[in-house]
């Protein structure tokens, strides 16, 4: 039997797609982390994927989290051995200069949701169950899920999902702002794609631009932010991009983006 490959990217159309591939659960292990945080520097760089979707293989889990097997293995320094490089690797997604789509099948629990909300948009299965259990094994979210899950759903739910270590499923994860879309079973994934394909079709430029202003006020002040989104407007008017869409406004006809 061939060992898992653990991460598998494919470019298509300007849409990347990134699958864990750690059967049955795709459980995050310490390869997989290495080869995840290669993956993303490498798309990070690549101009032929302009979005970028990440899922996991199969229809059980899009990640259960942690193989708590490496577990005996690290605890005698977790932070040098697993936590710093775990970091590192969600870090890149978290920060990945390009828009980026979670497609959520099956079980996004510990790991598997701290990586799914590195992403900006996430759509998900109506079977999925959504969890932080890493109460129930003594410790806690230690790769960003007591930093982003409350900055996306508000401190008091983030804590009710991490004091008590129980699912939600994918409606309460939409209520609440966890997930952005909940789709039939089984077809999170085209669903994403879907909208991945819709976006590859906007101005490559902009849109990453778009996603740098958002975020600034995740690091600063309203008026700092404010402020230095004017410097990312006078980038993206500088671009052969801008000067298409207005041409295009003028013309009465569509775009001809050149993404750049």
């Amino acid at each position: 039997m061939s060992e898992p490959r653990l991460i598998h990217v494919t470019v298509e159309a300007g849409v990347a797609v990134l699958t864990l591939e750690n059967p049955p659960l795709n459980l995050v292990t310490l390869e997989l982390t290495r080869r995840l945080r290669a993956a993303l520097g490498r798309l990070a760089a690549d101009d032929a994927a302009r979005i970028l979707v990440v899922t996991g293989a199969g229809s059980r889990a899009f990640c259960a989290g942690s193989d708590v097997s490496e577990f005996p293995s690290v605890a005698d320094d977790v932070v040098r051995k697993k936590l710093a490089p775990e970091n590192a690797a969600y870090s890149a997604l978290d920060d990945f200069p390009k828009p980026t789509l979670a497609a959520l099948n099956g079980l996004a629990y510990g790991g598997g949701l701290e990586l799914a909300v590195c992403c900006d948009i996430l759509v998900a299965g109506a079977d999925v169950r959504l969890a932080l259990p890493e109460v129930k094994l003594g410790v806690l979210p230690g790769s960003g899920g007591t930093v982003r899950v409350p900055r996306r759903i508000g401190e008091g739910r983030a804590k009710e999902l991490m004091f008590t270590g129980d699912p939600i499923d994918a409606e309460t994860a939409r209520a609440w702002g966890l997930v952005n879309r909940v789709v039939p079973p089984g077809q999170a994934l085209a669903a994403a794609l879907e909208l991945a394909r819709t976006l590859a079709e906007r101005p490559n430029r902009a849109l990453q631009l778009i996603k740098a202003a958002a975020e600034l006020g995740q690091d600063t002040t309203e008026d700092e932010a404010v402020r230095l989104t004017m410097g990312l407007s006078q980038a993206v008017f500088q671009t052969e991009d801008a000067r298409e869409g207005v041409r295009a406004f003028f013309a009465k006809e569509a775009p001809r983006w050149r993404h750049r």
